[in-house]
């Protein structure tokens, strides 16, 4: 088979013949029909991700949309151990997948699900999260932020607070369903300001950038808070801004702040595969906007790096 592969850590994947793997007793081999390239694929190739090994070479991609020997089309989430899903074939462990519903377009799935399980699965098993309480997106601007915004407000939300860096991205945002908008553009600490203004009451956060940006906010935000003993659940998914930060002690014990993550791990393997259905109806509805690119696998190690349009995620289609 044909499959994009990682030989460095330094180098984008190229598409070559790969030897197809071998379904082991419970496993099926399925034809590809399309894989999303998402940052935690870009992580997972470059060997930056929490859960890389090391080994190489390997196949990228954690998820796909498949079709199973007898021609039913289905949305996967591959083993943690099993080559990844850019490939003409890959492995599917039926407890780790479900149906598509008929006409939903592979595309579409492909590029939308894992950006929106990641506020889905946050805010459906994280925290208890009800409707009418109020969510800050931070780092809105990205494919899973634009997603979480829209999330958010499905699931409830009467006030979404979408904070984000890139201008082009921001004017998209209100028609997704956010309610206020703040650039963090610009100084850091006048837009900390400017956050902490528009976010002081909110009773959850998404968080995808971590990093300054976060230590920055945290304080912010808390020192406005009306009630400082109201929970505040924040919600760590995505560290684009970085994998660290410095965060006082006193700003843990003067208010009520939750800290916890949400993913491989935090969330079990399970419990993240019970949500996919629900999402995937909501998906199938058209209740939650998406933009794919569809580009030919055999195109993927140009792909990798070519800019995308503001709000567009590229999906590989490796079947012919």
């Amino acid at each position: 088979m044909h499959a994009a592969v990682v030989r460095s850590f330094d180098h984008p994947p190229r598409y070559e013949e790969f030897a197809a793997p071998h379904p082991a007793e419970g496993q099926a081999l399925v034809e590809v029909l399309a894989a999303g390239l998402h940052p935690r694929v870009r992580s997972g190739a470059d060997g930056t991700h929490y859960t890389s090994d090391g080994r190489l070479p390997l196949i990228p991609g954690v998820d796909g949309v498949g079709r199973l020997p007898d021609g039913r089309r289905v949305f996967f989430v591959a083993a943690d151990d099993a080559p990844g899903t850019m490939a003409e074939q890959a492995l599917l462990d039926p407890r780790r997948s479900v149906p598509l519903p008929d006409g939903a377009d592979p595309v579409t799935v492909a590029a939308a699900m894992n950006p929106a399980m990641s506020s889905w699965v946050a805010l459906r098993r994280r925290i208890d999260f009800r409707p009418g309480q109020s969510v800050l997106v931070l780092g809105a601007t990205g494919n899973a932020g634009q997603m979480a915004v829209q999330i958010a407000r499905h699931l409830g939300a009467d006030r979404v607070v979408a904070a984000g860096r890139d201008p082009k991205r921001l004017e998209l945002l209100g028609p997704l369903g956010a309610t206020d908008i703040v650039s963090l553009a610009g100084d850091p600490d006048e837009a900390a300001t400017r956050l902490g203004a528009a976010a002081a009451d909110v009773d959850a956060v998404i968080d995808y950038t971590w990093g300054a940006p976060t230590e920055r906010a945290i304080p912010a935000i808390l020192g406005r808070r009306k009630d400082r003993s109201a929970p505040l659940d924040w919600i760590q998914i995505g560290s684009m801004a970085g994998p660290e930060l410095t965060l006082p002690s006193s700003v843990l014990r003067a208010a009520n702040l939750r800290i916890m993550g949400s993913g491989q791990g935090s969330v079990t393997a399970a419990g993240i595969v019970a949500e996919l259905p629900s999402l995937m109806e909501e998906l199938a509805k058209g209740t939650l906007a998406v933009s794919a690119q569809p580009v030919p696998l055999a195109q993927v190690e140009e792909a990798w790096t070519a800019p995308t349009d503001p709000g567009r995620r590229i999906v590989f289609t490796p079947a012919t």
